[in-house]
């Protein structure tokens, strides 16, 4: 054989050798990726083949699946619409699942280990294996208090977020993100549209698609001011304890005076804690967080659950929705020691500080619990396909113990006076002791300050039935004070609602 030969034979045969390679290579190590493509229409048929199983809250079914008649067997619907958006996410044909539907995702599908024994039987019956199904903690008159009021609030606020909790369990009553979106185009089998709708959501500047209640930090304002009233409560300070206050504070170190909201405020010498908290003394407070000192500050905020990076709202035992880790900040000049100023303002809840208004509601739920914090969870109960198994019910178990007893019961006294003598007043019903606190935050130059509440309420026996977060966002004058109202109607709906107790 010639030399021109040999040389085209070996290029053959090192050809062959890399196409062997290369189908052994896909056969063995991307064989599993590519089945499982979301560009694999053999798949997608399938994935459709059968029915998904339902999302219900309240006892109605808030996700669920139709026949189609098509090639895609099952369309999934979201009868609540936006109501219930944030929570469930939406299951798409081309993209990643959210919310729920994607922290379920195997159980809804019918592909979990636990469903097993339900595929085989189905194997012998010929019945049609389909999903299981997730029930909410979710109260539906208290979602739909808080979809509403937010929606129709006062002050005329496009952006915020409410959430509510059960302090005694840690169970989800309400959730609502404003804006909310319609989760039902993004599902459509039509993947131009659902691309089309999703992108038209994700432009816009309001950002429907955000989670404010879980995903969202704000400076939390007065609100804070309850963390550092726990503190001092731990050091030596009671609620009739003589504090310093006045009009105007100018701490060490910084040429900028902290002044109150309103010169009707505090502006004596000295006031007791019960006042300072009812009161909202910001002059008060900021001489209060520099004696304690920074570290006193940053780690009563960390036992209330600030700091913490792993917090899901889900399954009680694992995954779900990604919360947002709320912080203190820094607190410290460029030398790295304490600096008064940047305390002060911390106290305060500006500065750094930045809140979730979940972590806003698990404080108000821990000090309405005695001092402690239950888990947050959204999931209550799985139920096979037939709805005659359970797979997993929710068993309430204590996150951390922020403060003991005696502070919490301090705290639930200054926090009631709040709402029965101070700015929090709006938050009122008839037939249960309400508490909060309210916080007015600046958002930034130039523009209106965020509205906060935080809240319980306590039955006739002073057994706490919900605690509650909402935040209207660059709400302005007033904004706290209706975002106490709602607090207040949201709390009101879950305790009437025989399914959130």
């Amino acid at each position: 054989m010639n030399a021109p030969l040999r040389r085209v034979g070996v290029v053959v045969m090192v050809l062959f050798g890399l196409l062997f390679a290369n189908l052994n290579w896909i056969q063995f190590y991307k064989a599993d990726e590519y089945r499982n493509s979301d560009y694999n229409g053999r798949v997608q048929v399938a994935e459709y083949e059968n029915r998904r199983g339902n999302i219900e809250a309240g006892g109605t079914a808030v996700a669920t699946s139709k026949e189609t008649g098509g090639k895609l067997k099952y369309l999934r619907t979201y009868p609540g619409g936006a109501k219930y958006a944030h929570m469930l996410g939406y299951k798409p044909v081309n993209l990643a699942e959210t919310g729920i539907e994607r922290a379920e995702d195997d159980f809804l599908a019918g592909t979990s280990d636990v469903l097993f024994a339900n595929r085989v039987k189905d194997m012998f019956t010929g019945d049609e294996s389909g999903g299981g199904n997730v029930l909410l903690t979710i109260s539906k008159r208290a979602q739909d208090t808080a979809y509403d009021q937010l929606r129709n609030n006062n002050n005329g606020v496009k952006k915020g977020a409410a959430i509510a909790i059960d302090p005694r369990t840690g169970a989800v009553q309400a959730l609502v993100s404003m804006p909310s979106f319609d989760p039902n185009p993004l599902a459509s089998h039509d993947t131009d549209k659902a691309t089309a709708a999703y992108n038209e959501l994700e432009r816009n500047p309001d950002g429907p698609l955000k989670n404010r209640a879980l995903s969202e930090v704000l400076p939390p304002g007065s609100t804070f001011k309850i963390v550092i009233a726990a503190a001092a409560l731990e050091n030596g300070v009671t609620k009739e304890t003589q504090i310093p206050a006045g009009a105007s504070w100018t701490p060490p170190t910084s040429g900028t005076p902290i002044r109150n909201a309103a010169p009707s405020i505090c502006p004596e010498a000295q006031v007791t804690l019960m006042n300072a908290v009812t009161e909202s003394c910001n002059t008060g407070f900021a001489q209060l967080g520099v004696k304690l000192g920074a570290d006193t500050v940053k780690e009563k905020a960390r036992q209330f659950g600030f700091e913490q990076d792993d917090l899901t709202v889900g399954r009680l035992g694992e995954g779900g929705l990604t919360v947002a880790p709320s912080r203190t900040g820094a607190m410290e000049a460029p030398g790295g020691a304490t600096d008064p100023a940047a305390l002060a303002q911390s106290s305060i809840g500006q500065r750094d500080v930045k809140m979730t208004p979940l972590e806003g509601a698990m404080i108000a739920a821990a000090v309405a619990h005695g001092g402690k914090q239950m888990r947050p969870y959204l999931v209550k109960q799985l139920l096979g396909p037939d709805r005659t198994t359970s797979y997993d019910n929710a068993d309430p178990r204590v996150l951390r113990r922020p403060v003991d007893d005696r502070v919490a019961a301090d705290l639930r006294d200054m926090m009631v006076s709040v709402v029965r003598n101070g700015t929090g007043r709006n938050a009122q019903f008839n037939g249960y002791t309400v508490g909060g606190k309210t916080g007015t935050a600046q958002s930034g130059p130039g523009t209106p300050d965020h509205g906060w509440f935080i809240g319980f309420a306590l039955d006739k026996d002073d057994k706490p039935v919900s605690a509650v977060c909402v935040v209207l966002e660059e709400a302005g004058s007033g904004g706290s004070a209706e975002a106490a109202r709602i607090g207040g109607r949201i709390m009101q709906a879950a305790a009437a609602d025989s399914g959130s107790r």
